[in-house]
């Protein structure tokens, strides 16, 4: 067995959080949750939410599993209504979907490539179909393929990381722009890559920083449109991804080398998201929250 702390929970029943992880490697990204083992953390069944975003609609990418499956919940109990764009992981969709009806808010999933313009204008009009306004953006999918060299980046590996990392981004973000109820929020998912660099992951790392970027521009250009725009940069958190990257040994030891020694759980992360999809940082844009490890800014 994998080493485990209690993190939360009453005595009759506490949630542990994994120190270390078992080998293992899923043979494609983004890779599927439902195989790992042990299964990411999603929820904090201690939070119970406050109704911070009552009657608000978000759109979450990658929202099917990782960060944004967390994200998801945590906006449901807060009182916001989902839409998930995702790939095609149709089994953690389903699963999150799930979720969200029994914690009391209404879901819908929206497969599909977001390399795609055409595919992120969809998204937006099943939203606006389905719920008749949007408030809230949630850029939070990504692809990452590490290289021990710059010389083994093909050009096909650094399109398809640009594509999906950034270039989406703006897609995904035009497409909503139209139809954002002001006050509204945009939240980027970016790296701490994006300050500390990774040797293996210089293309990953590149559109990384592009989302900070980003962020701190279109705050700029947003803000007499009264949309706010941040993002949060995660250190090593256990979600598909890391598996569906990286050699099965490689992920015995990861997050090992954080300043808590362990990866985060994406419950850990979540509340990020909801501070800054709510009113509680009304006076908060172009800024980027760190989590997971100790970073120079």
């Amino acid at each position: 067995m994998y080493p485990k702390f209690p993190y939360f929970g009453s005595e009759e029943k506490c949630e542990e959080v994994p120190i270390t992880f078992p080998p293992q490697h899923l043979n494609r990204q983004p890779g599927f949750e439902y195989l790992l083992k042990p299964r990411p953390i999603s929820e904090n069944p201690q939070s119970l939410g406050s109704c911070k975003l009552r009657d608000k609609v978000a759109i979450i990418t990658g929202g099917d599993s990782g960060i944004g499956r967390a994200v998801a919940y945590a906006f449901a109990k807060e009182g916001a209504n989902i839409a998930i764009a995702y790939l095609d992981e149709h089994r953690d969709a389903e699963e999150t979907k799930e979720r969200i009806n029994e914690i009391g808010k209404h879901c819908i999933l929206i497969p599909g490539d977001l390399r795609n313009e055409s595919q992120c204008y969809h998204v937006v009009e099943e939203t606006m179909k389905c719920y008749g306004r949007l408030d809230i953006l949630v850029n939070n999918h990504g692809v990452q393929f590490p290289q021990t060299s710059i010389l083994d980046i093909s050009a096909e590996q650094l399109d398809a990381t640009f594509r999906t990392n950034i270039i989406s981004f703006f897609y995904m973000i035009k497409a909503t722009l139209p139809h954002m109820c002001p006050p509204g929020s945009i939240i980027n998912t970016t790296s701490v890559t994006a300050y500390r660099g990774e040797k293996s992951l210089i293309d990953y790392s590149a559109t990384k920083g592009a989302i900070v970027s980003l962020t701190r521009s279109l705050s700029l250009s947003l803000e007499q449109e009264h949309i706010r725009v941040n993002a949060v940069a995660p250190g090593p958190i256990w979600t598909p991804l890391n598996p569906a990257s990286y050699p099965a040994e490689h992920i015995k030891t990861f997050g090992a080398n954080t300043p808590m020694e362990r990866a985060g759980q994406p419950f850990e992360v979540a509340p990020a998201y909801v501070y800054l999809a709510s009113d509680d940082s009304r006076y908060v844009s172009g800024q980027v929250l760190n989590g997971g490890t100790i970073t120079q800014t």
